[in-house]
């Protein structure tokens, strides 16, 4: 498995990355409040005006986060793995969410209500630092894949998408399910098909049955954009 350029420091009792970079103290006040449950794939933990309940941390799980255009189209604006938080609204004083949150992998995750959070980021300065340095690297990728979206062609969005799902999920095998193709890259089904088929044909991943292997990590990225390198820049 290629080595996954967010690694989550050994010392910590968290395996979730933003959770990781607290000290010690700072994270047992907050694990006094978190609790481990399962995302599965599929679910949806918000949707656009709802209130945001619970933030949360995944660990092996993986969450899109979905603008709907309409009653049946979305596209994703974005993605959450091991390195951040689902819920990022909630700490910037907005308790509606304005996304849909998709768990896009099934895996582990911690949860905490929102009260709990909010007081806790109240008085934790390490973990206000923690929340806002990853809101600035989510808004980046936010921002990324807009200008990505407009501009480079499916292949190789296909391949950035591809690698930061491999990143967040520590992973090079995870599912694509079909029903879930549009979001991915805002074009129509037959359209990530066949820009899997070339990377496939290129020896870069191996794609059948809805699931997808990278064979070729350093391959894929030279196939991927400029914009899979951008965010990862900033911290």
């Amino acid at each position: 498995m290629n080595k996954s350029p967010m690694p989550v420091p050994k010392q910590s009792a968290f395996a979730n990355g933003l959770l990781a970079c607290l000290p010690r103290i700072a994270g047992q006040r907050l694990a006094a409040g978190l609790e481990p449950v399962t995302l599965t794939f599929g679910e949806v933990l918000y949707e656009p005006g709802e209130p945001i309940r619970h933030v949360y941390f995944p660990n092996k799980s993986l969450v899109s986060l979905l603008t709907p255009v309409n009653s049946r189209l979305a596209v994703e604006i974005g993605m959450v793995g091991v390195e951040g938080m689902v819920g990022i609204p909630l700490a910037l004083g907005a308790g509606l969410s304005p996304v849909r949150a998709l768990v896009q992998g099934t895996g582990a995750a911690l949860r905490m209500k929102s009260a709990p959070f909010l007081e806790e980021l109240r008085h934790s300065l390490p973990l206000q630092r923690a929340v806002y340095r990853y809101t600035h690297t989510l808004m980046a990728q936010v921002a990324q894949t807009a200008a990505c979206n407009c501009f480079h062609v499916a292949q190789e969005r296909l391949a950035r998408w591809l690698l930061m799902t491999r990143d967040r999920v520590q992973s090079d095998d995870f599912p694509l399910m079909q029903e879930f193709d549009s979001y991915i890259l805002g074009v129509r089904r037959v359209g990530v098909t066949k820009a899997a088929g070339q990377l496939q044909k290129r020896n870069l991943i191996e794609y059948s049955g809805g699931n997808i292997r990278i064979v070729d990590g350093r391959g894929l990225e030279a196939a991927s954009c400029s914009c899979y390198q951008v965010p990862r820049t900033i911290h």
